[in-house]
């Protein structure tokens, strides 16, 4: 293994982007040491402890606990997955935005550049949400040490150009690092918080926070983290081979084809998206929840208090939300990762069919098929790990339900209430880590391989043809 990881180092050009990814990670934490000016960091901490079984957890999760500390990186990436989800959408609803991403790069370079500015503008938004709800504290000490006038626009300045920061970062290190830029800067405010978490965890143990069922549910916790781990690697290690045979053609004076490869289609093509694109959706009203406008708290409100209060994470409509939205996101995300209309009219320019289905318009129809099936296994994947951190942090509480709720009410109270876990023992975290980890290295490895060294996994050797000294 010390072989291969020095192998990388072998290659100038895989060396310059490794370190170059590094050096920008590097920076990103940096950053997330930055406080925001004019706030109370000690009350803004204990206001987080008390809200982690909330929605803000998971906002939090994904900041990479910059908004815990409301940092300059405060509002993390959300923004910029929030401003490309907008446009995606667009893409498939308005015309005039579909035939431009038609157009080639230049196109796709015009909706990037929409894209960074609505990023800007909503981190506009989100921070004066933010401000605002940190200013209209009115019992006890307040969070903010600097007069209300001077302290909105000072954090709508700082948590926008910090935003704008990130973004840049995230796109300098998917054009010029390894790995997805903006995956990566998720991964690493996960596993950064990683000892934070096995350090509450130890407590927990220590103080014997779940009383006599504490040793079993710490078991539990660990077997269940392996188990969901191994799970995960499995399911995105699956694919569907679709068989692809070659006809022979004659190019010149060779003969070309002949042939028999596969087409592969992994189960769950859309990794960790569809969860962050459902997430940022439905944390999206938490940020204005607490705000207070003259006075006027959205969540007292006789209208939007009930709504909002359904909308918490571990109560039944919010999980039912969550879930419909992975659903859509999943199947969103494969439409426009994969064109079969697009990949069956190349197997045909080079002379390659699907043995049994006729070239053209039905090859196109079952790959559409393979992929409606195999997505939904994928949804319904990342259902099973959206609900896991939901089950150990907050539980699902039924019993708030009219005619149900007695029922819920005979079980143990972790099954409504959770154990309080952190985040980053859920499935959502292990998912990002894991995915994002197996894709990087996924990426070293080709380039390795495609260098002619060996790379990480045991199949993956030199490439056949070259004989190696």
């Amino acid at each position: 293994m010390f072989e291969k990881i020095a192998n990388i180092f072998k290659i100038p050009d895989l060396r310059k982007r490794v370190l170059f990814t590094l050096g920008m990670l590097a920076v990103y934490r940096l950053g997330s040491h930055i406080p925001t000016p004019g706030i109370n960091a000690d009350l803004l901490a204990q206001f987080f402890n008390q809200n982690s079984g909330s929605a803000l957890g998971l906002v939090d999760l994904f900041s990479g606990g910059n908004l815990r500390k409301l940092t300059v990186f405060a509002l993390g990436i959300m923004p910029y997955i929030t401003a490309s989800i907008i446009f995606q959408l667009l893409t498939v609803i308005y015309e005039p935005l579909a035939k431009l991403q038609k157009e080639g790069e230049l196109g796709r370079r015009k909706i990037t550049q929409w894209t960074r500015y609505v990023t800007v503008l909503l981190g506009i938004v989100q921070s004066f949400a933010i401000a605002l709800t940190l200013t209209s504290t009115t019992t006890g000490a307040p969070m903010v040490t600097i007069s209300r006038g001077a302290f909105i626009p000072l954090c709508v300045l700082t948590l926008t150009a910090g935003t704008a920061f990130i973004m840049w970062l995230g796109e300098q290190i998917t054009e010029r690092g390894i790995g997805n830029g903006m995956s990566l800067l998720i991964f690493t405010g996960i596993v950064v918080g990683l000892p934070r978490g096995i350090q509450e965890l130890y407590i927990k143990a220590r103080d014997s926070a779940w009383g006599a069922f504490t040793p079993i549910a710490i078991l539990i916790l660990i077997a269940g983290m392996i188990a969901v781990v191994a799970f995960i690697v499995y399911v995105e290690r699956s694919e569907r081979r679709i068989p692809v045979q070659y006809a022979k053609r004659i190019v010149g004076r060779r003969m070309m084809g002949g042939q028999s490869t596969h087409l592969p289609l992994k189960v769950n093509s859309g990794g960790v998206m569809p969860i962050i694109f459902a997430s940022s959706i439905l944390s999206a009203p938490l940020l204005f929840a607490n705000a207070t406008i003259f006075g006027y708290s959205l969540r007292d409100s006789a209208f939007f208090g009930p709504i909002l209060r359904n909308l918490a994470p571990g109560e039944p409509w919010y999980e039912l939300l969550s879930m419909v939205a992975i659903v859509f996101f999943a199947y969103f995300y494969i439409s426009i990762v994969f064109r079969p209309d697009d990949i069956a009219d190349n197997m045909r320019k080079y002379g390659g069919f699907i043995p049994g289905i006729r070239p053209g318009k039905r090859t196109a129809n079952f790959i559409n098929d393979v992929l409606t099936r195999i997505t939904l296994v994928g949804a319904l994947y990342l259902i099973i790990i959206w609900i896991i951190p939901t089950l150990l942090i907050s539980g699902i509480h039924f019993n708030h339900i009219a005619l149900i709720g007695p029922i819920f009410d005979r079980f143990p109270s972790w099954v409504t209430n959770g154990l309080g876990v952190n985040f980053y023992f859920g499935g959502t975290s292990l998912l990002i880590v894991v995915g994002v980890a197996m894709d990087t290295v996924q990426q070293i490895e080709s380039q390795l391989v495609m260098r002619h060294y060996d790379g990480f996994s045991p199949k993956s050797g030199r490439i056949r043809g070259r004989k190696s000294w």
